[in-house]
């Protein structure tokens, strides 16, 4: 980017993201964005971004509420919640207080979202979400998760870029993965019942 391209948060930008300095206050913020249905194509917005356009899908979500957590001690870190290829994979932005972990989750469903630092590791987190990752139908598709990538590792200045930020969606495909449960396993899954396939579909935003 080229220095008369460069962004810079606003002072309104600045004050609301230092008063968002608890992660239950992030999510809250989060949970207020409006769901960006890509209606004009696929969009990884920074930051910065984010705000001026008003809408956020899940790994936007997550890349805004790790930076702003990261104003406030904590490390920007994001976790890829990988499923089967017919359904949708989940980015979340884990954090920890007190030795335990807890998420921000940007989701326009019932499902997938909030989890308070009470987890033991990152496992135990994403496990918290194996049960609600399903299909309309009731197929459980949670596969693989990854280990927590940082965002510091990025060139500084990601975070009001304004261009898409597809180095960290790459990324998050490239870093290790860990597999849910065996094969053997996954071909034993019971489908999720027909009330909480309902509940699934109550959403936030409609399309």
């Amino acid at each position: 980017m080229s220095d008369e391209q460069k962004l810079e948060f606003s002072k309104k930008e600045v004050d609301l993201m230092r008063r968002l300095d608890t992660p239950a206050k992030v999510q809250d913020f989060l949970n207020k964005i409006p769901i960006n249905f890509e209606r004009e194509g696929d969009t990884l917005k920074s930051p910065i971004m984010v705000l001026r356009k008003k809408s956020a899908h899940c790994i936007e979500g997550a890349i805004l509420g790790a930076y702003i957590l990261s104003l406030h001690g904590f490390e920007p870190l994001l976790l890829h919640l990988e499923a089967v290829k017919h359904d949708f994979d989940h980015v979340i932005a884990p954090f920890k207080i007190g030795g335990r972990w807890g998420a921000l989750s940007k989701t326009n469903h019932a499902v997938l979202r909030y989890r308070e630092p009470v987890y033991k590791n990152i496992r135990e987190l994403v496990m918290s979400y194996f049960h609600e990752y399903f299909t309309d139908d009731g197929k459980k598709t949670l596969r693989r998760y990854s280990v927590p990538l940082n965002l510091n590792i990025f060139e500084n200045g990601w975070e009001t870029e304004e261009k898409n930020l597809w180095g960290i969606d790459e990324e998050l495909d490239k870093i290790k993965h860990f597999d849910i449960a065996p094969k053997s396993l996954v071909k034993t899954f019971r489908h999720a019942d027909p009330l909480e396939c309902e509940a699934g579909k109550i959403v936030d935003f409609k399309k």
